[in-house]
């Protein structure tokens, strides 16, 4: 077999050696080997089709078209009890929005309990915890009042209020960065996947606003999930983006009728695994899963408290 360098396959397939490169860290050419420090490709490997600008024509979603008849009869039910008291869902928001703060943060690393994080929440610090700790708390608590202010915009998913509610996640934690894109390369930890090169973000998140705003004849939890793990791959902040993609996925979903749903601390690895295989195959079966069961749970819920 003939193989070519990595600088004859850019000549080859008119894309930068950079990112070739990366298309090699992600097993992404076929044949390919690394061979010391140098890589062989094979002369017969086809130029790998770029995922960065994909479309929903390119995701994979094995799911029938009656896969959410269950949801949507939970909804449609909660839907004919609307408008809700306020004062029967009080506590239960209370409820959601606290296990939604201390899981989100934990999912990232906050050590604060779920009894800790509401206790922050009250105004009181808890020793042996640090200010970021208690800055994570407060700013997503913050940012879950702000998607409410958002709920019933004609438009709430813009790069606007996207890079307004990161700057709720980092603010008083990372002020320069916090709302701003960022301007360096990132990669994620014990991921497959490698996020786009900085100077690609400002375009990416143009088309990501353009494509969902076309996803409108699919369902709203496809079209939520799509959201999250496009956003999430994108990457588009230096940190927070994980709790931005999530807050913004929840917005999405609320925004269509649904109730905002949250991924325990317990189940990241099933989570983690999904987003990667997302990223990597364009398969989004199995997180679309996980959101479709996660909205049945929490509808459920409400449905046990508003009957």
């Amino acid at each position: 077999m003939e193989y070519m360098t990595t600088k004859e396959a850019t000549l080859k397939w008119g894309i930068s050696e950079r990112r070739i490169r990366q298309l090699l860290k992600e097993g992404r050419i076929e044949g390919a080997t690394l061979v010391g420090h140098s890589w062989n490709i094979p002369t017969t490997a086809n130029k790998p089709i770029d995922k960065r600008n994909i479309k929903l024509d390119d995701f994979i979603i094995n799911l029938s078209n009656d896969y959410f008849n269950e949801v949507d009869k939970l909804k449609n039910e909660l839907d004919r009890k609307r408008p809700l008291s306020k004062d029967a869902i009080a506590s239960l928001i209370d409820a959601i929005n606290l296990e939604w703060t201390y899981n989100s943060n934990a999912i990232e690393g906050n050590t604060l309990t779920l009894r800790e994080t509401q206790v922050v929440l009250e105004g009181i610090t808890v020793g042996g915890k640090t200010l970021r700790e208690h800055f994570e708390a407060i700013n997503h608590a913050e940012a879950i009042l702000f998607l409410n202010e958002l709920v019933g915009d004609d438009n709430p998913i813009s790069e606007w209020n996207i890079k307004n509610i990161h700057g709720l996640v980092l603010k008083e934690i990372d002020n320069k960065n916090a709302g701003a894109y960022r301007t360096i390369n990132v990669s994620i930890k014990g991921a497959k996947h490698t996020p786009p090169e900085s100077v690609l973000v400002p375009e990416l998140m143009e088309k990501l606003i353009i494509n969902y705003n076309s996803w409108k004849k699919y369902h709203p939890i496809v079209r939520a999930a799509l959201l999250h793990g496009e956003l999430v791959k994108i990457h588009p902040f230096v940190d927070g983006n994980g709790r931005t993609s999530r807050l913004v996925m929840n917005l999405s979903l609320m925004n269509n009728g649904y109730v905002p749903v949250i991924i325990k601390n317990k189940n990241k690895l099933d989570y983690y695994n999904a987003l990667d295989k997302a990223h990597t195959t364009g398969d989004y079966t199995d997180f679309i899963k996980i959101i479709n069961e996660l909205e049945t749970e929490m509808l459920n819920k409400y449905l046990r408290v508003v009957k």
